[in-house]
């Protein structure tokens, strides 16, 4: 799974409610968690054990996030349109001329895996350039039967 994971494509047609953050540091994620998992809520997708999607997307989230935040430029916002077929997670940051790296032949207690997560968690994925920002996306089922079903 080496650079074409993360393949340069344009972002989905997504439509439904949209939740955006504008993030400056990673102290400001947990807020941005606490805040996406009240979004989730107020939809219905209280955190429930049976039902793994809704921390399937926080943790997409925290991991496109985060990388933003650590190895892209500020600002970055990170949006969540709520569809009704599913989540689209973007993630930008201002650093257009960096493409998103997975690691390779990194020993996995470095980390560095978060993209390769994502790209398990997710239906499709990808990132394009628009306006001076380097964009990150993922598109994620709103229940985990959906991945099942998607991924085989």
């Amino acid at each position: 799974m080496g650079r074409l994971t993360w393949p340069l494509r344009p972002l989905p047609d997504g439509r439904g409610e949209l939740w955006r953050w504008d993030l400056e540091d990673v102290a400001e994620l947990p807020g941005a968690r606490a805040g996406l998992r009240e979004h989730l809520g107020s939809l219905g997708f209280p955190r429930d054990p049976d039902d793994p999607a809704s921390d399937r997307l926080v943790l997409a989230f925290d991991e496109l996030a985060s990388n933003a935040l650590r190895h892209g430029r500020s600002p970055v916002v990170a949006t969540v349109v709520a569809g009704t077929g599913g989540w689209l997670l973007d993630v930008s940051d201002r650093d257009a001329d960096t493409m998103p790296s997975p690691a390779v032949g990194r020993d996995p207690s470095k980390g560095g895996l978060g993209l390769y997560l994502v790209a398990r968690l997710s239906v499709a994925h990808g990132w394009y350039v628009d306006d001076g920002c380097k964009h990150v996306w993922a598109c994620l089922p709103t229940s985990v039967e959906e991945c099942a079903v998607t991924s085989a």
